[in-house]
């Protein structure tokens, strides 16, 4: 199938199919006139890519598990394994972001954003009961 019926039956962008094919997640054959030639099974796959980019997955990602997820015999199994280590990166990532807003929430009203927390020896820092700010360096 050419790349125009191949976007219409996905719902994508020519030029994002011609991106995956850049970037070796789909190929189509070239055909005498030039026009690309896609085999059927291409929609099932791009609706994968879409729906694994919706998930969270990187087009790395799902380049290297494509590959995995064809020779397996079972792939909802493969799938779920798939689906548990992206959990434990979500979950990861999580721990990151709220330790991240902590920060964030202890700077506020230090003055310059761009100051250190930093505690004093007696559990607390300033007289507001908060930790006293060092400055981190110059600001350009």
């Amino acid at each position: 199938m050419r790349i125009g019926e191949l976007a219409a039956q996905t719902g994508m962008t020519r030029d994002t199919i011609r991106f995956y094919e850049k970037v070796g997640l789909i190929a189509g054959r070239r055909l005498a006139n030039g026009y690309r030639d896609f085999p059927p099974e291409a929609v099932a796959w791009l609706q994968y890519v879409r729906a694994a980019q919706t998930l969270g997955f990187s087009l790395a990602e799902i380049a290297r598990t494509g590959e995995e997820l064809r020779g397996v015999p079972d792939a909802s199994e493969a799938l779920s394994a798939l689906f548990e280590e992206k959990i434990k990166l979500v979950d990861a990532r999580m721990s990151e972001l709220a330790a991240l807003r902590t920060e964030l929430a202890e700077r506020v009203g230090t003055g310059c954003p761009l100051r250190a927390v930093v505690p004093d020896g007696n559990g607390g820092g300033n007289p507001t009961g908060r930790p006293s700010p060092k400055a981190l360096g110059p600001v350009n």
